[in-house]
C-alpha cells in the first residue's frame, strides 16, 4: 500500500521558519508539495523532479526551497519568511511520470493526508 505521510507543521509567528517534511513509502519520478488555504481550492506550491529539477510558484519564490532524499524517498519544504498569507494545510504529492511542465492535479498519483502550517502575525 503506498503511502505520503507529511510531518513538521506547527504554528509559527511570522517571520518564521518551518520545514515539512513527506515520507513515501515508494520512490516517486515527480513530487510536489500544495495546500490549500481556508475557503479556497488547492493550489500549487512546489514541485521537483527525479534528477532534482524544481519550479515554485511566484507566491513562494525566493522563499521555500523544495528538496528530495531519494535514498530515504523523503520530500521536504523549507519554508521562511513565513506570513498569514502562508496559513494553509499543506499536501505532498506523488507522481509515476516526469512532467515538463506544471501537470494538473489529477496527474498526481498519491496524496498525503494534509498537516497543518499556522502563521500568527
Amino acid at each position: 500500500q503506498v503511502q505520503l505521510v507529511e510531518s513538521g507543521g506547527d504554528s509559527v509567528q511570522a517571520g518564521g521558519s518551518l520545514r515539512l517534511s513527506c515520507a513515501a513509502s515508494k520512490y516517486f519520478i515527480s513530487m510536489a508539495w500544495f495546500r490549500q488555504r481556508s475557503g479556497q481550492g488547492r493550489e500549487a506550491v512546489a514541485r521537483i523532479s527525479s534528477d532534482f529539477n524544481t519550479d515554485y510558484v511566484n507566491a513562494v519564490r525566493g522563499r521555500f526551497t523544495i528538496s528530495r532524499d531519494n535514498a530515504k524517498n523523503t520530500l521536504y519544504l523549507d519554508m521562511n519568511s513565513l506570513s498569514s498569507e502562508d496559513t494553509a494545510m499543506y499536501y505532498c504529492a506523488a507522481a509515476w511520470c516526469s512532467y515538463g511542465y506544471w501537470p494538473p492535479q489529477e496527474k498526481y498519483n498519491y496524496w498525503g493526508q494534509g498537516i497543518q502550517v499556522t502563521v500568527s502575525s
